[in-house]
C-alpha cells in the first residue's frame, strides 16, 4: 500500500525532519530537513528506520532499544522516545516523537517520525556537553528531554559531583528559554543575612551599605532559568520567601513594599536526602512538593561505569591542553575498578593528576597508580579492605581475583619499565618488602633472572 501524493507532499512542507514509514519498518519517505540534517549523501527510501538510524539488523526492540512503533502498537497513539542516533555528524541522542496513522478500516498503517536533535548531550567525547552511553545515563537523559520543554520546577538529586548544573543546563538549553539567561545560585555559598537580598535585590537605604538600589538573582534569571544549586542548605527563614516565590510567582525587594511579579522557570539541585531533612524539620515540606514537581536522579559514576572510558577521553583532553596523551589498556582498567565516591570530578582530578606525573605521551597504569596513591584515599589494586559506598547508592561491583591481579600485573609491568632506579628504591615506593617484589616479578616473568 502506497501513500497518497498528498501525505508526501505535506511531509515534504514540513521544517522539522520527518520521515514515513510503513508496518514492516520500510521507509517510504523523508523530507528535505531529514534529508539535509541525517543523510545528506546516502538515500534512505526503501531502507528501514531501524538500519538507517542505528545500523541494526533487526528492529530497535529485538536490538535492546525502546522501539516507539511497538509502543504505538500497543497503545494505538502518538509515543515519545529518546534514541541515540548515527547522523552525518556522527552519534547523537535524538527526541523521537512517532504517531500512527490510520487506515479506512482503522488499522494502523504508517508511521509518521519527528526527529529532533538534542544538542545538550553526546554518546561521544566530542564535545563540553553531557556525555554518555550507558542505560543509567541515557534513562537520565529520557527524563531531561521530557520535561525540559515544560515550566515545571525540576529537582536534581545527586550526589556530589555527578554533574548536576550541566543538567540543569541541558534542562535550560534544551526549553523555550534557552536564548535567555541560566542564572546560578550557590545557596550553600551565601550567609542568611545577604541571602535575601541575593536572591530578591534590595532598594537603596535598606540596610548599612545599601548607598544604592540593586536588582536581585531572581530579576537576572527574567525570561529564563534559575537555578537553586545545594537547595538543601537554604536557610529555614528564607524558605518561606522561597515558597512565595514559587506559589505566586511574586517577590519584593529587601526594603520596598513593592509586590514584583518573576518571569522565571526554577532548576534545583542536592546532595542532601530532603525527605530525611523534612522528618528532621530542617526543610519546608510544602517547599519541597513545590520544588519536586518533576525530580530527576542523576546516577553515580559506579551507577554508570560502561561510560567511564568515555569520559576519560573528554577529560583528558580537556585537562592536557595541548599535549596529546592517550590511555593505555592498563591504565584504563586500572580507572575501571574504581568506586569515585567524588564522581566525575573525582575521575577529573585523577587523570589530571595521572597527566602531570606522566613524561611522555602514552598515560600508563603506574602513572595512575601514583596518582591514587597521593590522592586524599590512598587505594591499593591489590588486596585490602573494601571502600565504604554510601547507603544511598548502588553497591560498586566487586572485580574478579582474576581481573585484579591482571590488573596488577600490568601495573607492575609498566612502573618497572618506567623507574630508573634501582629495585630496592622501586620497593620502597611501593610500600612493599624486596622479597615480596622480588616474588611478583617471577610471577610474572618465572624464566627471569631478576
Amino acid at each position: 500500500m502506497k501513500p497518497l501524493p498528498e501525505l508526501m507532499s505535506f511531509l515534504e512542507g514540513l521544517p522539522e525532519p520527518h520521515i514515513l514509514f510503513d508496518t514492516q519498518y520500510r521507509i517510504l519517505g523523508a523530507n528535505a530537513a531529514y534529508r539535509r540534517q541525517f543523510s545528506p549523501e546516502r538515500g534512505v527510501v526503501g531502507r528501514t528506520c531501524f538500519e538507517v538510524s542505528h545500523r541494526f539488523n533487526m528492529p530497535c526492540d529485538q536490538s535492546g532499544e525502546s522501539c516507539p512503533l511497538i509502543k504505538a502498537r500497543e497503545s494505538g497513539q502518538r509515543e515519545r522516545v529518546l534514541h541515540l542516533h548515527h547522523t552525518a555528524k556522527g552519534e547523537e541522542y535524538v527526541n523521537i516523537e512517532l504517531a500512527p496513522l490510520l487506515n479506512a478500516d482503522g488499522e494502523q498503517a504508517f508511521f509518521i517520525e519527528k526527529m529532533e536533535p538534542l544538542k545538550v548531550a553526546e554518546g561521544q567525547s566530542k564535545g563540553q556537553g553531557l556525555i554518555g552511553r550507558s542505560n543509567a545515563f541515557q534513562q537520565m537523559l529520557a527524563l531531561v528531554a521530557r520535561v525540559a520543554p515544560s515550566m515545571a520546577t525540576v529537582l536534581l538529586l545527586g550526589e556530589s559531583g555527578t554533574g548536576k548544573e550541566l543538567v540543569a543546563r541541558a534542562v535550560h538549553e534544551a526549553s523555550p528559554r534557552a536564548a535567555r539567561a541560566l542564572v546560578p545560585v550557590d545557596c550553600s555559598s551565601l550567609p542568611e543575612n545577604l541571602f535575601e537580598s541575593e536572591l530578591f535585590g534590595h532598594e537603596r537605604g535598606a540596610f548599612t551599605g545599601a548607598n544604592t538600589a540593586r536588582g536581585g538573582l531572581v530579576e537576572a534569571a527574567s525570561g529564563g532559568t534559575l537555578f537553586l544549586d545545594e537547595v538543601g542548605d537554604i536557610p529555614l527563614t528564607m524558605q518561606v520567601k522561597l515558597l512565595r516565590l514559587l506559589e505566586t510567582g511574586t517577590y519584593r525587594r529587601v526594603g520596598s513594599p513593592e509586590q514584583r511579579h518573576a518571569d522565571i522557570r526554577v532548576v534545583s539541585a542536592t546532595h542532601r536526602n530532603l525527605d530525611d531533612m523534612v522528618t528532621q524539620g530542617r526543610f519546608r515540606e510544602d517547599l519541597y512538593y513545590r520544588l519536586s514537581t518533576f525530580p530527576i536522579h542523576l546516577p553515580a559514576l559506579r551507577e554508570r561505569r560502561d561510560d567511564i572510558a568515555l569520559l576519560t577521553t573528554a577529560l583528558l583532553q580537556r585537562v592536557a591542553g595541548s599535549r596529546k596523551l592517550r590511555l593505555s589498556d592498563a591504565a584504563l582498567q586500572l580507572l575501571n575498578i574504581q568506586d569515585y565516591p567524588g564522581n566525575v570530578r573525582e575521575l577529573r582530578n585523577l587523570l589530571e593528576r595521572s597527566a602531570l606525573l606522566c613524561d611522555g605521551d602514552v598515560l600508563e597504569a603506574s602513572h595512575v597508580e601514583q596518582a591514587l596513591r597521593s590522592g586524599r584515599r590512598p587505594i591499593s589494586v591489590t588486596t585490602g579492605p573494601s571502600r565504604v559506598v554510601p547507603n544511598n547508592s548502588a553497591p560498586a561491583p566487586v572485580a574478579s581475583p582474576g581481573a585484579l591481579k591482571s590488573v596488577e600485573r600490568a601495573v607492575l609491568q609498566d612502573m618497572v619499565k618506567a623507574h630508573p632506579g634501582s629495585r630496592a628504591e622501586l620497593a620502597i615506593q611501593l610500600g612493599i618488602s624486596e622479597r615480596s617484589l622480588y616474588r611478583k616479578l617471577k610471577a610474572i616473568k618465572p624464566d627471569s633472572s631478576l
